[in-house]
Order: C-alpha cells, then sequence, then structure tokens
C-alpha cells in the first residue's frame, strides 16, 4: 500500500497536466498531480539518511538528514543518534509560529566519543557541478531559489543552500563562530524564517510526524522555553532507522521528474475549480516536496 505523507492525495486516473482556465473542473490539484504520478517519478530516500524520534507518549516522527549539504554536523546527529544519546532528553522549546526545539535540558550530558564539538559553518555549498531546479518567481532572500535532490534551496550563483521552509531541522548554537554541535536540534513550525538561511547549519528535515512537534503546548519562557521541568516532553528515544526493529521501519520517496514539475506549476496556478484567480507564483517554501510512505 502507498501512503502520501506530505501531500493529501486522492487516487485518480493519470491526468494531461497543460494550461488550463481559471476554475476548470478538469484541472488537477496539486495533491492529484502527486497521487497520479508514475512509479518511476518517485525516487528512494535511502534509509541511512532517516532518523527516527520516538516520544515517550508513542509519538513518531522521522526526520530525513541532508548529508550532502551539512556533511560534519550530519556526521555527529548519527554518531549521536547511534549512541542513543537523545534517548531521555526531552523537548524543551516551543515557540509558536517559530520551531520546536529538543536535546539535553541540563546542557551537561558528555556528547559521544568522536563528535566534533566545534564544526566549520556549514551554512552552504559551492554550486560548481551542481544543477538545481531553478523556479522563475521573484524571492527576496536568495537572487534565486528551486530544488536540488527534493530539497528546496536558495542560490546566488556561486553557491547553494537550505531554506528554513516548515519542517525543516536544524542544529542550535550560540553565538558566532559557534555552529552548534547537533546535540541540540530545532524543527520550524511557524512561516518559514527565511531570514535565519546560511545562518545556521540546516541538516535536514521532518517527512512524517509533524503533529507531534507543532502542536505541542507553547513555552511561556522566553524565546519558548519551557519554564516549569514537568512541561518538557520526554523523548523515548531517537536512532538511526536501520537500527529500529523491523515493524517500525518504513521506506519513503520524494516526487521528481515531469511529475514535480507539473506540482510544482499547479502549486503556483491553481486552476482547480476553487481558484478563481491564480496566484502566477509561489515562494518556494510554499512548494512542499511531496514524499510518500511504501509499506
Amino acid at each position: 500500500m502507498i501512503k502520501v505523507a506530505l501531500v493529501a492525495a486522492v487516487a485518480l486516473a493519470p491526468v494531461a497536466w497543460f494550461a488550463l482556465a481559471p476554475g476548470d473542473a478538469s484541472a488537477p490539484s496539486p495533491a492529484e498531480i502527486a497521487a497520479s504520478a508514475p512509479p518511476g517519478d518517485w525516487i528512494d530516500i535511502p534509509e541511512s539518511e532517516l532518523l527516527l524520534m520516538e516520544t515517550a507518549e508513542g509519538g513518531r516522527v522521522v526526520i530525513q538528514m541532508a548529508s550532502e549539504f551539512a556533511p560534519v554536523h550530519v556526521g555527529n546527529i548519527r554518531k549521536i543518534a547511534a549512541a542513543r544519546w537523545w534517548d531521555g532528553t526531552s523537548i524543551n522549546r516551543v515557540q509558536d509560529n517559530y520551531v520546536v526545539q529538543w536535546g539535553d535540558a541540563t546542557e551537561r550530558k558528555t556528547l559521544p566519543e568522536g563528535v566534533i564539538a566545534k564544526p566549520a559553518a556549514e551554512y552552504f555549498r559551492p554550486v560548481k557541478g551542481l544543477s538545481p531546479d531553478w523556479i522563475d518567481w521573484p524571492d527576496p532572500y536568495a537572487k534565486r531559489t528551486g530544488f536540488w535532490k527534493g530539497w528546496p534551496v536558495g542560490g546566488d550563483g556561486d553557491n547553494i543552500w537550505l531554506t528554513h521552509c516548515y519542517g525543516m531541522v536544524g542544529v542550535g548554537r550560540n553565538l558566532a563562530p559557534d555552529t552548534g554541535s547537533g546535540a541540540e536540534l530545532y524543527a520550524v513550525i511557524g512561516h518559514a524564517p527565511r531570514h535565519l538561511d546560511r545562518n545556521i547549519a540546516l541538516v535536514g528535515r521532518v517527512i512524517e510526524g509533524m503533529e507531534f512537534l507543532a502542536s505541542r503546548p507553547r513555552g511561556t519562557g522566553d524565546l519558548g522555553f519551557y519554564t516549569d521541568g514537568q512541561q518538557r516532553i520526554a523523548i523515548g528515544s531517537i536512532k538511526p532507522m536501520s537500527d529500529a526493529e523491523a515493524g517500525a521501519k518504513s521506506r519513503y520517496q520524494y516526487l521528481s521528474s515531469k511529475s514535480f514539475s507539473a506540482y510544482r506549476d499547479a502549486r503556483a496556478n491553481r486552476r482547480d475549480p476553487f481558484f478563481n484567480v491564480p496566484a502566477g507564483g509561489a515562494d518556494v517554501c510554499n512548494i512542499p516536496v511531496p514524499i510518500r510512505r511504501a509499506s
């Protein structure tokens, strides 16, 4: 059985994708385009790129790591997860329309052996040799925006970087030159804080289970931190997906190729019956890449 994780999909017969008038009853919605995409347009996400977070009360959150953008930070995160360092820690901060953050609330827990405490900044990567799928709509935060291997990116001609869209996961840090070890992580739960792009290492995204992060009670302390230890949400475990029991494992795929191009254009120019006026554009964070679970 195939389930679409981030796109509410309705299974329909394949449809033709071409210019249609506003409000055209035959125009497929973005979700319908994703649901009708042929199998060859779905790309596997390697199991080695996945982490499984389980909260103490039974919530399941799946995180895809972005090792090609932040290899040292992601390397740290792999070591931390493999050592089960996060087991028994907690979600400590939930700031409305911004982020949810987790880690060791005491800040005294010793990091596993081999973790680089102060990595170099990994806020962008050279664009040489890469071919992002750029989109044509203006963006105040980057000269160009688009997608690369299913990731939302910004670019300036010389570099590309991940963008702080909803669900993206980054590394908490103190003031520069500190870049964070990866032991403190956050996920974006509000309107995309793109001003953080190239200022914090983005290391992945939540591809399943955002409801177990975004729906938490907001913290009442500064920056949304919980002021009462009883408010913190206990983390049962965070581990590599490869270490999960067979019944807990799942295979994930992201939409690519012609189907994604059609989906992307449909997000910018809604022509399905509800919409009277197509927007004519969309920011990169308003084009969430469809990801599905195959079980």
